[in-house]
This record gives C-alpha cells, sequence and structure tokens, in this order.
C-alpha cells in the first residue's frame, strides 16, 4: 500500500485508515470468540451427554439472535457513530461467555452462548464493521473492506488453537471463563481508541480523504439527516432476494462446516489439538483470501465474479474434508476452503454498496445478514447435529455442503450488472 493511497492529499494519514485497523482488531477478537465454539462442543458432549443437536442448538440461537441484532445495529449505523453500538456489543458478548462458563444445562447454554453472545456479537460483528469502513472510501472500499475482514481469519487462527489449548489443560469452563475476559479488555480499548467518529464528514472531508469541490467544510449534521432512508427500494428488487438467497445457503454450509469439523476430525481419529489447528490454518488462507478478494473487487467489472469464484473454491475444498482420514487430508481441506471462504467476508457488502445507495447500505447489509445468518446459519449447526444423530456420521452432511456451494456459485452470476444508486426519499 502507497503512500498516496494512505494520506489524503497533505502528509497526515486518513483517518480512514485507522477505522480499518480498528474493525480489523475488533473482528479478531469478535469472530475468533465466535468460530471457537467447534472447540467447546466435543467437551460439553463428553460432559454432559447431551444429543450433539442439542449443543449444536446453542449455536443456532447464536445466529439467529445475532441475526436479529444486526438489523438493528445497521439501522442504528445510518444514523449514529459506531462506538457505542460496538460497546454494548462487546459488553454483551463478554457478559455470555462469562456465564457460558457456568451453565449445567441446556437452558443456560442457550441463554450465554446463544442469546447474549448472539446479541452481543451483533453490535461488534461483519456489519457494524463493514458499514463502518465503507463510509470512509469509494475508490479504495473492497481494498479497505478486505483489509479489515482479515481480522476474521486472523482470529480464528489465534483464537481456536488457544482456546483448543484451554480446554485440553484447564478444562472448558476456565476456556469460555479466559475467551470471555480478554474479549472484554481487548474490545474495549480498541473501541474508545479508533472508533469516535462516524464518518469523513465530520472532518471537513469526503470518502477516501478527499477534500470537498467548495471551499465550505460539510456539516456532520447536516450530512447525518439530510436524507430519510427507506428499505422499500431495496427490498422491492431481485438483486436483493438474489443476494439474501446466495448468502443464506453459502453461510448455512460454513456454520455446519465449522461447527462440525473438529468432532469430525476426532471421530475419525485425528488428536484434539491437530482438529483444531485445522480452523487455525482455515484463519490464515482465509485472511488471504480476504485480502485477496478485495483487491479483486476494485478492478473487476462486477464483483459477482469474484463471489462465484469464491464458492467454487470453497466446494473444492470440501471435497477433501469428506474423503479426510488423515492430519494431511484435513489440513488441505483447510488450505484450499479458507482461501475460497476468505471471499465471502469483503464481496457481499461490497455488492450490496456497489447496487444500492449509501444511505441505506447499513439497513440493507443488515437485512441481508438477518436472512443469511438467521434463516441459512441456524440452520447449519442444527442440521449437521441431526444428520450425525441420524447416521453416526458427518460425511452426508458435507455432500450436501458441496453441493449446495456449486448451486450458489451458478445463480450469484444471475444477478444483474451494477444499476444506477436508488433514490432512498420516502
Amino acid at each position: 500500500m502507497n503512500r498516496q493511497i494512505l494520506s489524503t492529499k497533505g502528509n497526515a494519514i486518513f483517518w480512514g485508515w485507522y477505522v480499518v485497523f480498528g474493525t480489523f482488531m475488533l473482528m479478531v477478537i469478535s469472530y475468533g470468540v465466535r468460530y471457537s465454539f467447534g472447540v467447546f462442543v466435543k467437551p460439553m458432549f463428553a460432559e454432559f451427554n447431551w444429543p450433539m443437536t442439542i449443543i449444536q442448538l446453542g449455536a443456532s440461537i447464536n445466529l439467529i439472535m445475532y441475526a436479529l441484532f444486526s438489523i438493528l445495529a445497521g439501522r442504528l449505523l445510518d444514523r449514529f457513530a459506531p462506538r457505542g453500538i460496538m460497546i454494548a456489543g462487546i459488553l454483551l458478548t463478554s457478559a455470555g461467555l462469562l456465564l457460558a462458563g457456568y451453565v449445567t444445562t441446556p437452558l443456560g447454554l442457550y441463554l450465554s452462548y446463544g442469546v447474549l453472545v448472539g446479541a452481543g456479537t451483533a453490535g461488534c460483528g461483519m456489519v457494524v464493521n463493514s458499514v463502518t469502513v465503507a463510509k470512509w472510501f469509494n475508490r479504495y472500499r473492497g481494498l479497505a473492506i478486505g483489509i479489515s475482514s482479515m481480522g476474521i481469519g486472523i482470529g480464528t487462527m489465534l483464537m481456536a488453537p488457544l482456546a483448543g489449548y484451554i480446554v485440553k489443560h484447564f478444562g472448558w469452563r476456565s476456556g469460555f471463563l479466559s475467551i470471555g475476559m480478554l474479549m472484554l479488555v481487548v474490545g474495549i480499548i480498541i473501541t474508545y481508541g479508533f472508533m469516535g467518529k462516524s464518518g469523513p464528514d465530520q472532518m471537513g472531508l469526503l470518502p477516501d480523504g478527499d477534500k470537498p469541490a467548495s471551499d465550505g467544510i460539510p456539516s456532520p449534521v447536516s450530512v447525518s439527516i439530510a436524507v430519510k432512508t427507506s428499505l422499500k427500494p431495496v427490498l422491492i428488487t431481485s438483486q436483493f432476494w438474489i443476494l439474501v438467497c446466495c448468502n443464506a445457503l453459502a453461510v448455512m454450509t460454513v456454520m455446519m462446516t465449522f461447527n462440525c469439523q473438529i468432532a469430525y476430525a476426532i471421530n475419525r481419529g485425528i488428536n484434539d489439538l491437530e482438529a483444531a489447528a485445522a480452523l487455525g490454518i482455515i484463519g490464515v488462507t482465509g485472511s488471504c483470501g480476504k485480502l485477496f478478494f478485495g483487491w479483486l473487487c476494485d478492478r473487476v467489472r462486477d464483483a459477482k465474479h469474484s463471489a462465484s469464484m469464491g464458492f467454487i473454491i470453497m466446494a473444492m475444498g470440501m471435497i477433501f474434508l469428506y474423503k479426510a482420514e488423515t492430519v494431511t487430508m484435513l489440513y488441505i481441506f483447510a488450505l484450499i476452503y479458507g482461501f475460497g471462504y476468505g471471499s465471502m467476508a469483503p464481496v457481499m457488502p461490497y455488492m450490496i454498496s456497489d447496487r444500492f445507495d449509501r444511505q441505506v447500505f447499513g439497513s440493507a447489509y443488515g437485512l441481508l445478514v438477518f436472512f443469511a445468518t438467521g434463516v441459512g446459519g441456524s440452520i447449519g449447526p442444527v442440521l449437521g447435529g441431526y444428520i450425525f444423530d441420524r447416521t453416526g456420521s458427518y460425511g452426508p452432511g458435507w455432500l450436501i455442503c458441496i453441493a449446495t456451494l456449486l448451486i450458489v456459485a451458478a445463480l450469484i452470476l444471475t444477478l444483474k450488472p451494477k444499476i444506477p444508486a436508488i433514490d432512498s426519499k420516502g
């Protein structure tokens, strides 16, 4: 990244890049925590002997709450600075993780990890961070969102093995307590340091750090209330519903994979820590994928081609998971799948921002996440657990994921080319 990209037309680094760093760090901690749940599944199963479907229902409730509160977070972001939303999310997430360390019943798991952590991560997750970053950039939007969303992969790489180590040596309850405290401390520090401004207009600048054409400096208040937003123009377009369908199906496969792959690997005779390390590898290659696909979105005619490529790569990786009987095969899966999975974080918000008005970006993306995560994502873990309880194997679930990803790769290409910004007045 050269100095011209980093700076405004002066020597100072454009504040938008500090926002990118802050959102990157928040996604490291929030998604690292969220995607570590698979580490806790097997130990909880061993201690309580609950059916796998009962345990995975906790992950599904988490996703439903995340999706519901993503709508609220998106609407609030169209009106307010992100700091307050993020702090509320961090406090809820931390409280839920700490309480999860004391659960003794399925209801306790559902209320702590399901409700509190799910609602909390909506306040410091992908919707809030991507919308925040997108408001600071136009020309470099794909790159900025790509760098920010790399935090998801880095967080998975760091947190899953860390949680696995704590669970193995100190127990799963200590694991929940440890990551809960980590979430609280790191999250509050980052939020107070970087998230106080709602957009470049508060600094008298345009996106990318450009200066206004006129000599007058725009008023932050007038900019923020000049347009009354409405989601109706978004909801009546086939573009939005194609994106919803593709995301819902893809996220279903992702959440089934993330929540079931460790238990699957252990059942195939792979060591606990080696199985957890596969999530870390997905984190590494996912970060590379996020940077690559974010960069690619700024250069291709339509980001739908980047999305289709990512889904095909994910399907290829799932083939290796289906056949995995050794650590080597498991890690090959993680390398390929992770790179393809990395496309989703930067490409989907990019396609929303590319097709709909900036003033409804937060609301539209929040609604997309509601359907994708709340419907598709919540089905994934339960479906994986149900398949295991019925067949004694996750293999049929992986075949469903492969077929679904190939269908989605074709469906996303039916999106029409870019359309002019929708008038959101009303």
